[in-house]
Protein backbone atom coordinates (compact mmCIF):
# COMPACT_ATOMS: atom_id res chain seq x y z
CA UNK A 1 0.00 0.00 0.00
CA UNK A 2 1.33 3.37 -1.10
CA UNK A 3 0.67 6.36 1.37
CA UNK A 4 0.71 9.99 -0.08
CA UNK A 5 2.25 12.80 2.55
CA UNK A 6 1.24 16.27 2.30
CA UNK A 7 3.17 19.13 3.50
CA UNK A 8 2.56 19.37 7.00
CA UNK A 9 3.47 21.52 10.20
CA UNK A 10 3.33 19.28 13.49
CA UNK A 11 0.97 20.07 16.00
CA UNK A 12 3.23 22.34 18.95
CA UNK A 13 2.51 19.21 22.04
CA UNK A 14 1.81 15.92 21.41
CA UNK A 15 2.07 13.04 23.27
CA UNK A 16 2.96 9.23 22.21
CA UNK A 17 3.25 6.07 23.89
CA UNK A 18 5.75 3.79 21.60
CA UNK A 19 5.75 0.17 21.47
CA UNK A 20 8.47 -1.83 23.24
CA UNK A 21 12.03 -1.99 22.17
CA UNK A 22 11.82 -4.91 19.51
CA UNK A 23 15.84 -5.32 20.42
CA UNK A 24 15.17 -5.96 24.27
CA UNK A 25 11.64 -8.12 23.27
CA UNK A 26 13.44 -10.57 21.12
CA UNK A 27 16.36 -11.37 23.49
CA UNK A 28 13.77 -11.62 25.96
CA UNK A 29 10.99 -13.72 24.57
CA UNK A 30 14.26 -15.90 23.88
CA UNK A 31 15.40 -16.23 27.91
CA UNK A 32 11.77 -16.69 28.56
CA UNK A 33 11.63 -20.11 26.60
CA UNK A 34 14.68 -21.20 28.51
CA UNK A 35 13.46 -19.86 31.70
CA UNK A 36 9.47 -20.01 31.60
CA UNK A 37 9.61 -18.69 35.06
CA UNK A 38 9.76 -15.50 33.70
CA UNK A 39 7.34 -13.22 32.70
CA UNK A 40 7.23 -9.95 30.41
CA UNK A 41 5.50 -6.58 29.80
CA UNK A 42 5.21 -4.41 27.08
CA UNK A 43 6.64 -6.10 24.51
CA UNK A 44 7.27 -5.26 21.16
CA UNK A 45 3.94 -5.51 19.05
CA UNK A 46 6.19 -5.61 15.72
CA UNK A 47 5.84 -8.32 13.46
CA UNK A 48 9.58 -9.33 14.12
CA UNK A 49 8.64 -10.02 17.88
CA UNK A 50 5.41 -11.69 16.70
CA UNK A 51 7.56 -14.33 14.28
CA UNK A 52 10.23 -15.00 16.96
CA UNK A 53 7.47 -15.38 19.34
CA UNK A 54 5.29 -17.75 16.94
CA UNK A 55 8.72 -19.52 16.42
CA UNK A 56 9.32 -20.73 19.66
CA UNK A 57 6.09 -21.99 20.39
CA UNK A 58 6.00 -23.66 17.24
CA UNK A 59 6.54 -27.61 16.99
CA UNK A 60 6.82 -28.02 13.46
CA UNK A 61 9.40 -29.25 11.50
CA UNK A 62 9.85 -26.16 9.13
CA UNK A 63 10.06 -22.42 10.76
CA UNK A 64 9.77 -19.54 8.34
CA UNK A 65 10.53 -16.42 9.53
CA UNK A 66 10.23 -14.39 6.77
CA UNK A 67 12.46 -10.79 6.71
CA UNK A 68 13.42 -11.51 10.70
CA UNK A 69 16.79 -11.25 10.85
CA UNK A 70 17.23 -11.26 14.82
CA UNK A 71 15.06 -13.72 15.08
CA UNK A 72 16.88 -15.87 12.38
CA UNK A 73 20.16 -15.60 14.22
CA UNK A 74 18.60 -15.89 17.76
CA UNK A 75 16.47 -19.03 16.37
CA UNK A 76 19.57 -20.70 14.91
CA UNK A 77 21.60 -20.76 18.10
CA UNK A 78 18.49 -21.42 20.20
CA UNK A 79 17.53 -24.31 18.31
CA UNK A 80 21.13 -26.47 18.42
CA UNK A 81 20.60 -26.86 21.49
CA UNK A 82 17.12 -28.39 21.64
CA UNK A 83 17.97 -32.13 22.11
CA UNK A 84 16.52 -34.18 19.41
CA UNK A 85 14.29 -32.07 17.76
CA UNK A 86 15.24 -31.28 13.84
CA UNK A 87 14.08 -28.57 12.48
CA UNK A 88 14.76 -26.72 9.15
CA UNK A 89 14.69 -22.66 9.55
CA UNK A 90 13.98 -20.66 6.32
CA UNK A 91 12.80 -16.85 5.47
CA UNK A 92 12.26 -14.83 2.68
CA UNK A 93 14.40 -14.03 -0.16
CA UNK A 94 16.00 -11.75 0.97
CA UNK A 95 17.19 -13.39 4.24
CA UNK A 96 18.13 -16.25 2.25
CA UNK A 97 21.29 -13.54 0.90
CA UNK A 98 21.98 -12.79 4.41
CA UNK A 99 25.07 -14.33 5.57
CA UNK A 100 24.79 -16.36 8.97
CA UNK A 101 28.18 -18.76 8.07
CA UNK A 102 30.36 -16.93 11.01
CA UNK A 103 27.40 -17.85 13.56
CA UNK A 104 27.20 -21.47 12.33
CA UNK A 105 30.28 -22.01 12.19
CA UNK A 106 30.82 -20.84 15.70
CA UNK A 107 27.96 -23.20 16.96
CA UNK A 108 29.49 -25.90 14.94
CA UNK A 109 33.06 -25.17 17.03
CA UNK A 110 30.85 -25.95 20.17
CA UNK A 111 29.53 -29.07 18.88
CA UNK A 112 26.41 -28.23 17.13
CA UNK A 113 24.56 -29.93 14.20
CA UNK A 114 23.92 -27.61 11.38
CA UNK A 115 23.35 -28.08 7.29
CA UNK A 116 23.14 -25.44 4.72
CA UNK A 117 20.10 -26.80 2.91
CA UNK A 118 20.67 -24.85 -0.28
CA UNK A 119 24.06 -21.88 -0.78
CA UNK A 120 26.51 -22.65 1.83
CA UNK A 121 26.84 -19.76 4.03
CA UNK A 122 22.98 -18.91 4.08
CA UNK A 123 19.49 -19.40 4.98
CA UNK A 124 17.61 -22.27 4.95
CA UNK A 125 19.47 -24.32 7.73
CA UNK A 126 18.82 -28.04 8.80
CA UNK A 127 19.52 -27.42 12.65
CA UNK A 128 19.28 -31.10 14.70
CA UNK A 129 19.46 -29.94 18.48
CA UNK A 130 21.78 -31.31 20.77
CA UNK A 131 23.85 -31.31 24.17
CA UNK A 132 26.61 -29.06 23.71
CA UNK A 133 29.60 -29.47 26.00
CA UNK A 134 32.19 -27.56 24.53
CA UNK A 135 32.59 -23.94 25.84
CA UNK A 136 35.32 -22.38 24.32
CA UNK A 137 34.89 -19.99 20.81
CA UNK A 138 36.21 -17.34 18.61
CA UNK A 139 34.33 -15.26 16.58
CA UNK A 140 34.61 -12.33 14.32
CA UNK A 141 33.46 -9.46 16.63
CA UNK A 142 32.99 -6.75 13.34
CA UNK A 143 29.96 -7.92 11.14
CA UNK A 144 27.10 -8.61 13.37
CA UNK A 145 26.79 -7.80 17.03
CA UNK A 146 23.53 -10.40 16.83
CA UNK A 147 25.60 -13.35 16.25
CA UNK A 148 27.76 -12.18 19.69
CA UNK A 149 24.02 -12.23 21.65
CA UNK A 150 23.13 -15.28 19.48
CA UNK A 151 26.06 -16.99 21.77
CA UNK A 152 25.15 -15.28 24.84
CA UNK A 153 21.50 -15.48 25.21
CA UNK A 154 21.99 -19.79 25.02
CA UNK A 155 25.06 -19.27 26.98
CA UNK A 156 24.13 -19.90 30.80
CA UNK A 157 22.33 -23.39 29.43
CA UNK A 158 25.34 -24.68 28.43
CA UNK A 159 26.88 -27.87 30.34
CA UNK A 160 30.25 -25.48 31.27
CA UNK A 161 28.61 -22.06 30.00
CA UNK A 162 30.57 -19.83 27.30
CA UNK A 163 34.03 -18.19 27.27
CA UNK A 164 34.10 -16.37 24.15
CA UNK A 165 36.81 -14.80 22.28
CA UNK A 166 36.05 -11.81 19.62
CA UNK A 167 38.54 -10.95 16.99
CA UNK A 168 38.98 -7.44 15.60
CA UNK A 169 37.17 -4.48 16.27
CA UNK A 170 33.50 -4.89 17.94
CA UNK A 171 30.76 -3.53 16.25
CA UNK A 172 27.79 -2.29 17.96
CA UNK A 173 28.86 -2.83 21.83
CA UNK A 174 25.77 -1.88 23.18
CA UNK A 175 23.68 -4.94 21.65
CA UNK A 176 26.36 -6.66 23.42
CA UNK A 177 25.92 -4.80 26.96
CA UNK A 178 22.37 -4.85 26.51
CA UNK A 179 22.20 -8.69 26.28
CA UNK A 180 24.46 -9.41 28.97
CA UNK A 181 22.43 -6.61 31.48
CA UNK A 182 19.07 -8.68 30.61
CA UNK A 183 20.94 -11.62 31.58
CA UNK A 184 21.99 -10.50 34.58
CA UNK A 185 18.46 -9.39 35.33
CA UNK A 186 17.69 -13.04 35.85
CA UNK A 187 20.61 -13.79 37.43
CA UNK A 188 23.24 -15.67 35.36
CA UNK A 189 27.11 -14.07 36.14
CA UNK A 190 29.12 -13.02 33.24
CA UNK A 191 32.35 -11.02 32.21
CA UNK A 192 33.44 -8.96 29.50
CA UNK A 193 36.93 -7.86 29.47
CA UNK A 194 38.55 -6.73 26.61
CA UNK A 195 38.16 -9.15 24.01
CA UNK A 196 36.51 -11.90 26.35
CA UNK A 197 33.14 -12.52 27.11
CA UNK A 198 32.19 -15.45 29.70
CA UNK A 199 29.07 -16.39 31.23
CA UNK A 200 28.81 -19.20 33.51
CA UNK A 201 26.25 -21.88 33.28
CA UNK A 202 22.67 -21.13 35.37
CA UNK A 203 22.27 -23.59 37.91
CA UNK A 204 19.15 -22.27 39.38
CA UNK A 205 16.44 -22.18 40.35
CA UNK A 206 15.25 -19.05 38.95
CA UNK A 207 12.34 -17.47 41.30
CA UNK A 208 9.47 -16.20 39.28
CA UNK A 209 10.39 -12.69 37.68
CA UNK A 210 8.54 -9.49 36.15
CA UNK A 211 10.48 -7.71 33.34
CA UNK A 212 8.70 -4.40 31.68
CA UNK A 213 10.36 -3.55 28.35
CA UNK A 214 11.28 -0.18 27.89
CA UNK A 215 10.06 1.32 24.62
CA UNK A 216 12.05 1.39 21.63
CA UNK A 217 14.77 4.19 20.70
CA UNK A 218 15.15 3.21 17.27
CA UNK A 219 11.44 4.06 16.88
CA UNK A 220 11.88 7.16 18.83
CA UNK A 221 14.67 8.62 15.95
CA UNK A 222 11.84 9.20 13.73
CA UNK A 223 10.12 11.89 16.24
CA UNK A 224 14.18 13.44 17.24
CA UNK A 225 13.52 13.75 13.24
CA UNK A 226 10.55 15.89 13.21
CA UNK A 227 11.24 17.93 15.61
CA UNK A 228 14.39 19.17 14.52
CA UNK A 229 12.36 19.76 10.85
CA UNK A 230 9.96 21.65 13.25
CA UNK A 231 9.66 25.36 14.44
CA UNK A 232 11.36 26.44 17.83
CA UNK A 233 8.76 25.54 20.93
CA UNK A 234 8.03 22.36 18.78
CA UNK A 235 7.61 19.61 21.48
CA UNK A 236 6.76 16.13 21.39
CA UNK A 237 6.24 13.88 24.80
CA UNK A 238 7.48 9.80 24.71
CA UNK A 239 6.25 6.79 26.66
CA UNK A 240 8.28 5.09 28.16
CA UNK A 241 11.85 5.73 28.06
CA UNK A 242 14.75 5.42 31.05
CA UNK A 243 17.54 8.16 30.91
CA UNK A 244 19.95 4.73 31.60
CA UNK A 245 18.77 2.94 29.16
CA UNK A 246 20.09 0.02 28.02
CA UNK A 247 19.79 0.46 24.12
CA UNK A 248 22.86 1.65 22.29
CA UNK A 249 20.56 4.34 20.57
CA UNK A 250 20.39 6.61 23.32
CA UNK A 251 22.90 8.32 21.35
CA UNK A 252 20.14 10.08 20.02
CA UNK A 253 20.41 12.37 22.84
CA UNK A 254 23.04 14.06 22.04
CA UNK A 255 23.29 13.95 18.20
CA UNK A 256 20.12 15.73 18.02
CA UNK A 257 20.81 17.96 20.36
CA UNK A 258 23.55 19.18 17.25
CA UNK A 259 19.98 19.60 15.44
CA UNK A 260 18.92 22.01 18.17
CA UNK A 261 16.92 19.31 20.25
CA UNK A 262 16.80 19.20 23.39
CA UNK A 263 16.01 15.97 25.53
CA UNK A 264 14.31 16.25 29.30
CA UNK A 265 13.13 13.25 30.74
CA UNK A 266 10.40 12.84 33.58
CA UNK A 267 10.01 10.03 35.47
CA UNK A 268 9.24 7.15 31.55
CA UNK A 269 8.98 10.12 30.06
CA UNK A 270 11.13 11.45 27.61
CA UNK A 271 10.23 15.02 26.34
CA UNK A 272 11.76 16.11 23.43
CA UNK A 273 11.67 20.46 22.34
CA UNK A 274 13.26 22.39 19.47
CA UNK A 275 14.74 25.07 21.02
CA UNK A 276 17.70 26.03 18.16
CA UNK A 277 18.79 26.33 14.86
CA UNK A 278 20.77 22.81 13.41
CA UNK A 279 24.74 22.75 12.89
CA UNK A 280 25.74 23.28 9.34
CA UNK A 281 27.94 20.26 9.10
CA UNK A 282 27.45 17.01 10.94
CA UNK A 283 30.20 14.25 11.62
CA UNK A 284 29.69 11.14 13.17
CA UNK A 285 31.06 7.79 14.06
CA UNK A 286 27.63 5.35 14.48
CA UNK A 287 29.31 1.75 14.50
CA UNK A 288 27.35 1.82 17.97
CA UNK A 289 23.90 2.79 16.54
CA UNK A 290 23.60 1.57 13.04
CA UNK A 291 19.95 1.58 13.26
CA UNK A 292 19.40 4.83 13.07
CA UNK A 293 22.04 6.26 10.17
CA UNK A 294 19.16 6.76 7.74
CA UNK A 295 17.43 8.99 10.25
CA UNK A 296 19.61 11.11 10.41
CA UNK A 297 20.45 11.40 6.51
CA UNK A 298 17.69 12.53 6.02
CA UNK A 299 17.60 14.81 9.00
CA UNK A 300 20.95 16.48 7.70
CA UNK A 301 19.26 16.60 4.10
CA UNK A 302 15.66 17.94 5.16
CA UNK A 303 18.00 20.69 7.03
CA UNK A 304 20.05 21.58 4.20
CA UNK A 305 23.17 20.33 6.03
CA UNK A 306 26.46 18.45 4.71
CA UNK A 307 26.95 15.34 7.05
CA UNK A 308 29.92 12.37 7.15
CA UNK A 309 28.60 9.24 8.44
CA UNK A 310 31.14 6.29 9.30
CA UNK A 311 30.57 3.16 10.77
CA UNK A 312 27.99 1.81 8.72
CA UNK A 313 29.38 -1.51 7.28
CA UNK A 314 27.04 -3.70 8.94
CA UNK A 315 24.19 -1.39 6.63
CA UNK A 316 24.86 -3.61 4.14
CA UNK A 317 23.70 -6.98 5.30
CA UNK A 318 20.16 -5.62 6.67
CA UNK A 319 16.67 -5.93 5.10
CA UNK A 320 18.52 -4.21 2.02
CA UNK A 321 21.73 -2.66 1.25
CA UNK A 322 21.25 0.34 3.38
CA UNK A 323 24.19 2.46 2.05
CA UNK A 324 22.61 1.75 -1.62
CA UNK A 325 19.30 2.32 -0.84
CA UNK A 326 19.55 5.75 0.84
CA UNK A 327 21.68 7.29 -1.88
CA UNK A 328 19.60 6.07 -4.36
CA UNK A 329 16.13 7.33 -2.65
CA UNK A 330 17.80 10.69 -1.87
CA UNK A 331 19.05 11.32 -5.27
CA UNK A 332 15.77 10.84 -6.20
CA UNK A 333 15.00 13.99 -3.99
CA UNK A 334 17.89 16.22 -5.16
CA UNK A 335 21.03 15.35 -2.84
CA UNK A 336 24.49 14.60 -3.75
CA UNK A 337 25.43 11.67 -1.72
CA UNK A 338 28.80 9.57 -1.99
CA UNK A 339 29.21 5.84 -0.54
CA UNK A 340 31.72 4.04 0.30
CA UNK A 341 31.50 0.09 2.29
CA UNK A 342 31.14 1.71 5.11
CA UNK A 343 30.31 5.11 5.24
CA UNK A 344 28.03 7.95 3.85
CA UNK A 345 28.61 11.59 2.75
CA UNK A 346 25.85 14.35 1.78
CA UNK A 347 26.72 17.51 0.28
CA UNK A 348 24.54 20.71 1.55
CA UNK A 349 21.50 21.31 -0.12
CA UNK A 350 18.44 24.02 0.08
CA UNK A 351 16.47 22.36 -2.62
CA UNK A 352 13.77 19.50 -1.86
CA UNK A 353 12.07 17.76 -5.10
CA UNK A 354 8.27 17.69 -4.49
CA UNK A 355 6.10 14.48 -5.48
CA UNK A 356 8.76 12.10 -4.95
CA UNK A 357 8.06 8.55 -4.35
CA UNK A 358 9.85 7.11 -2.48
CA UNK A 359 10.82 3.03 -2.75
CA UNK A 360 11.43 1.27 0.34
CA UNK A 361 12.61 -1.93 -0.57
CA UNK A 362 10.84 -4.31 2.01
CA UNK A 363 12.99 -2.39 5.05
CA UNK A 364 10.85 -0.45 7.49
CA UNK A 365 13.32 1.85 8.73
CA UNK A 366 13.46 3.35 5.02
CA UNK A 367 9.67 3.99 5.26
CA UNK A 368 9.72 5.44 8.62
CA UNK A 369 13.25 7.87 8.35
CA UNK A 370 11.97 9.33 4.70
CA UNK A 371 8.30 10.24 6.95
CA UNK A 372 9.53 13.44 8.61
CA UNK A 373 10.04 15.23 5.13
CA UNK A 374 6.64 16.05 5.16
CA UNK A 375 7.46 19.05 6.65
CA UNK A 376 9.42 20.19 3.85
CA UNK A 377 7.56 18.69 0.76
CA UNK A 378 4.58 16.66 -0.93
CA UNK A 379 6.19 12.75 -1.25
CA UNK A 380 4.92 9.13 -1.10
CA UNK A 381 5.71 6.32 0.67
CA UNK A 382 5.69 2.88 -1.41
CA UNK A 383 4.78 -0.25 0.47
CA UNK A 384 4.71 1.47 3.86
CA UNK A 385 3.05 -1.13 5.55
CA UNK A 386 6.42 -2.55 5.85
CA UNK A 387 6.18 -0.65 8.85
CA UNK A 388 4.78 -3.38 11.01
CA UNK A 389 8.16 -4.84 11.13
CA UNK A 390 9.36 -3.03 14.20
CA UNK A 391 6.30 -0.40 14.53
CA UNK A 392 2.53 -1.16 13.60
CA UNK A 393 1.14 1.92 14.35
CA UNK A 394 3.41 4.37 13.21
CA UNK A 395 1.10 5.58 10.57
CA UNK A 396 -1.68 6.33 13.07
CA UNK A 397 0.86 8.25 15.54
CA UNK A 398 2.43 10.38 12.61
CA UNK A 399 -1.57 11.52 12.10
CA UNK A 400 -1.46 11.67 16.14
CA UNK A 401 1.10 14.70 16.10
CA UNK A 402 -0.37 16.07 12.58
CA UNK A 403 1.49 14.59 10.00
CA UNK A 404 -1.35 14.90 7.06
CA UNK A 405 -1.36 11.47 4.90
CA UNK A 406 -3.95 9.71 3.05
CA UNK A 407 -3.77 6.22 2.45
Amino acid sequence: MQISLHKSIPNKQSRIKVTGSKSESNRLLLLQALYPQLHLKNVSNSDDSQLMTKALTSDQALIDIHHAGTAMRFLTAYLAIQEGRSVVITGSKRMKERPIKILVEALQHLGADISYEENEGYPPLKITGKKLTEHQVSLEANVSSQYISALLLIASKLENGLELTLEGKITSVPYIKMTLSLLDQIGVKSSFENNKITVAPFTGPLEPKTITVESDWSSASYFFSIVALSAPGTQITLEAYKQDSLQGDTDLVHIYKQFGVETTFDGNTMSLMKTKQAVSHFDYDLVNAPDIAQTIAVSCFALGMSCDLKGLHTLKIKETDRLVALKTELEKLGATVDITDKSLHLQSSNAIKSGVSIATYNDHRMAMAFAPLALKTDLKIEDAMVVSKSYPTFWDDMETIGIKLTK
